[in-house]
């Protein structure tokens, strides 16, 4: 610098900054031998900030914009900078370094590479992906310690690359745990941009920068797997493939009869034979398509409860093997509540049917000897009412011949028992 610009610096007495780029993040304020005199009017402008440096310590930093006078009195902070003085020699040095706080867009980031990942629907697909961020200056004293230190010009380019990389590798993460099928992840592209910026804001903050956004613009896949996807829509498009043959075929058997040369008279008789055959098929009664079955029906999921937990859901055979009784609380889609399994109409067919009871026993037919004469058949309780005693002759089915009653075990109740004589007489 020369003796003009020396004298000139002496005399400079406003501190500002005119940003004519777009890039610019920090510029350093240049003074002769950075010397600032005292009553300096410093200028921040809407947009920046100043971080003001003496010594390589941070003095002072102006966050609003507004006009400032570097003296003591009106900033406090400088008191402790040493000989502030009046002229040319002012051994003050310093320096102001400015910062654009204003939004910086469309800035570029995409893969660099492929990516590969596992699609739910197509398998291993390899995909890029392109988009836009946004960032600005969150923290000037950050940036300026970490990033800019004695740089007096910092733009874009020397950071855009680093944040790029970030971006890159927080899209492949989130791409690959998100599991949604490729061709539904334009319908995503707002909240993959959003997930993405969430989780990296964290490590950009660290530097005083903050994402203010972040946009996925396209996805793509390589030139064959479009192409395979293209073809599949088309085929969509053309729908009935057979009726768009015979359209075909009959474009090709007009355009060879308004050929002025002459057509091929060969292939026109074969497409012509061709497309008479499945004229006369469609006009013969087609037989009905056999109907498709119906589906199976739905079984109901099954819940029971034993011992205080819910178990399930199961199927209706496998209620057995969890201990089911009668008692067991279940339940399932459809029912109201918890009910017992004896309650449920379709749970008969789990429990045993009950065992029939068993017939009454066949009462003994008896008949009795009496003058001569056989009487019967009676039931037990009406042998006493025929005059039955321990003498009369009986018999049933059973006795291989008439016996007293006295002999015959079953009338053993019938006789009242006799009582015992008393002991004799002293």
């Amino acid at each position: 610098m020369g003796l003009f610009d020396r004298l000139r610096g002496e005399f400079i007495d406003i501190i500002e900054w005119l940003d004519s780029t777009n890039d610019t993040i920090v510029y350093r304020f240049e003074r002769h031998n950075n010397e600032i005199k005292m009553g300096a009017q410093l200028t921040v402008r809407p947009g920046q900030m100043a971080v003001f440096v003496n010594e390589g310590q941070v003095a002072d930093v102006f966050l609003q914009s507004g006009k400032y006078e570097l003296t003591t009195r009106n900033l406090p902070v400088l008191s402790t900078l040493k000989g502030w003085s009046y002229g040319f020699n002012s051994p003050f040095k310093a320096e102001v370094y400015f910062f654009s706080s204003k939004v910086f867009t469309n800035l570029k980031w995409g893969t660099s590479n492929p990516i590969t990942i596992r699609d739910p629907e197509l398998g291993p697909i390899r995909l890029r992906a392109f988009g836009s961020y946004s960032i600005r200056v969150s923290d000037p004293t950050q940036l300026l310690e970490d990033l800019v230190s004695t740089d007096g010009l910092f733009q874009v380019d020397e950071i855009s690359d680093h944040l790029r990389n970030i971006i890159v590798n927080c899209f492949a993460s989130w791409v690959g745990k998100s599991e949604i099928p490729l061709l539904d992840l334009a319908a995503h592209y707002g909240d993959l941009g959003d997930r993405v910026r969430d989780e990296i804001k964290p490590e950009i903050n660290q530097v005083g920068i903050e994402l203010t956004q972040l946009l996925i613009e396209n996805i793509s896949l390589p030139p064959a797997v479009e192409e395979a996807l293209d073809k599949r829509a088309s085929m969509g498009l053309i729908g009935n493939l057979g009726q768009y043959t015979q359209y075909q075929a009959a474009n090709a058997i007009e355009a060879s009869a308004n050929n002025p040369s002459g057509g091929n008279a060969g292939m026109d008789f074969g497409i012509g034979m061709a497309m008479a055959q499945q004229m006369a098929n469609a006009m013969q009664p087609q037989a009905s398509a056999p109907a498709a079955p119906p589906p199976p029906p739905t079984q109901p999921q099954w819940y029971i409860s034993r011992n205080g937990q819910q178990l399930g859901p199961l199927a209706l055979n496998q209620l057995a093997q969890q201990g089911l009784t009668p008692q067991s609380l279940v339940w399932h889609s459809g029912l109201d509540g918890w009910k017992k399994a004896a309650e449920v109409a379709e749970l008969v067919s789990v429990f045993p049917a009950a065992p029939p009871p068993p017939p009454p026993p066949v009462q003994t037919q008896w008949y009795i000897a009496q003058n001569g004469q056989q009487l019967g058949p009676f039931a037990l309780n009406q042998l006493a009412q025929q005059g039955l005693t321990p003498q009369s002759l009986v018999w049933h089915s059973g006795l291989d011949s008439w016996k007293k009653a006295a002999e015959v075990a079953e009338l053993g109740s019938v006789f009242p028992k006799t009582p015992p004589s008393p002991p004799p007489l002293p």
